[in-house]
């Protein structure tokens, strides 16, 4: 049984987590017309009324959007919302997470370089730093995030250093104004991804952070209907991205599903505090069921790191105990439904040793010694009695 200690109030629960955030993404100045919306413009490009608009424009002495792979209006007014949500002075957005991803990291690292990155880093992330960064003769060295003596080590000499707080499926903390710190001494660019948390519930740049990534499909969507991606910063950082591999690597985001991210973000304010309360609920019964050794979630963290979070998520992991038979739990689950991704409004479930089988060979989870006996949990908005009740009887039925 779980021996964790409980280290947050559950009275705290009832804690409003809007703060500016709910009157920054609910209110707009009218758009064209007097729309309440943003129009979506969906169009590949942009003419000019003369020979001289365009020459001006080329040449950057006139702002004008000019083909929707550069700058599109919709896209845009994502970007600048994400931005002042994060405290960024700019950002850039994507056509996933991925594109955000690769675009930031190879802006700043190239051939013969090395970066360093924390272990249980998101899968496919470790997937494109295994698979071709060797190609592209970039070496990334893994480090315990949550251990700074480590990272200070792994540092000197690296052009990139990539968080990621909490981890992946094993939900480690990092102190951001630590590493940072560290990294700023020697010059180099620190990334983020701050998808799990979002700019509500923790802002890395005020902690020192140079760039926030996000898979934009997550909580920033929360609807499951959008793939993106996000990364925001400084001015003089993503023109870095925008001028090195932006636009050469093509993964633009569409006008419509930066209309989609929009409308998403307006209830994120709302979503995320539901998300946090029953989470916390379903990982509090799981820490005392008899068939879970432990929970893997931020609120029983005693680290540093903690201190940077206003707020949890609803996604986090947890290890069951041999006499339970995982594909057997699996399979009886109703309300959580089998499946990746995380951050809309259904509850899903991924178990670790489903996920080992996607990459044999360089699968980060057993480099980095995730248990084959955890299983995550993404907790929607559904009644979170129904989910209790959902978990149970998949207990019951999965006894060896």
């Amino acid at each position: 049984m779980n021996e964790q200690p409980n280290t947050f109030d559950p009275a705290s629960l009832a804690s409003d987590y809007l703060g500016e955030a709910a009157t920054l993404l609910a209110h707009d100045d009218p758009f064209p017309g007097g729309a309440v919306v943003p129009p979506i413009y969906q169009t590949s490009l942009f003419t000019f009324a003369n020979y001289a608009d365009m020459a001006d424009t080329f040449a950057g002495r006139r702002k004008q959007p000019i083909y929707s792979r550069g700058d599109n209006p919709t896209v845009m007014e994502f970007e600048a919302r994400v931005a002042a949500l994060e405290g960024a002075e700019a950002a850039r957005g994507f056509s996933s997470g991925m594109a955000a991803i690769s675009a930031t990291v190879l802006a700043f690292v190239g051939a013969g370089e090395r970066m360093v990155a924390v272990r249980n880093c998101y899968g496919d992330a470790y997937r494109l730093f295994e698979r071709l960064f060797p190609r592209l003769h970039i070496k990334v060295d893994y480090v315990d995030g949550a251990d700074p003596d480590a990272v200070a080590a792994a540092l000197p000499g690296a052009k990139l250093l990539y968080l990621e707080s909490p981890t992946s499926m094993m939900f480690e903390l990092q102190d951001l104004e630590h590493l940072t710190r560290l990294a700023k001494e020697q010059g180099i660019v620190t990334t983020i991804d701050n998808s799990w948390a979002t700019p509500v519930f923790q802002k890395p740049i005020s902690h020192g952070v140079d760039l926030v990534l996000h898979s934009a499909s997550k909580y920033l969507s929360g609807h499951s209907d959008t793939v993106a991606g996000v990364v925001a910063g400084s001015a003089a950082h993503i023109k870095h991205i925008n001028e090195q591999t932006y636009s050469q690597l093509g993964g633009k985001l569409s006008p419509f599903e930066g209309w989609l991210l929009l409308r998403g973000l307006r209830t994120l304010p709302l979503r995320l505090p539901h998300h946090m309360k029953s989470g916390l609920v379903i990982a509090e019964r799981l820490k005392a069921h008899g068939k879970v050794e432990r929970v893997n979630h931020p609120a029983y963290s005693n680290h540093p790191g903690k201190k940077t979070l206003a707020g949890y998520a609803g996604l986090f992991s947890f290890e069951v105990t041999e006499d339970v038979d995982i594909p057997a739990f699996v399979d009886a689950l109703k309300y959580f439904r089998i499946g990746v991704s995380w951050g809309g409004h259904e509850s899903l479930v991924v178990p670790a040793k489903a996920s080992l089988e996607q990459t044999p060979g360089i699968n980060s989870m057993a480099r980095f010694g995730v248990s084959p006996r955890t299983i995550r949990f993404n907790v929607g908005l559904e009644n979170v009695e129904d989910l209790w009740a959902d978990i149970a009887q998949a207990f019951d039925k999965s006894k060896k």
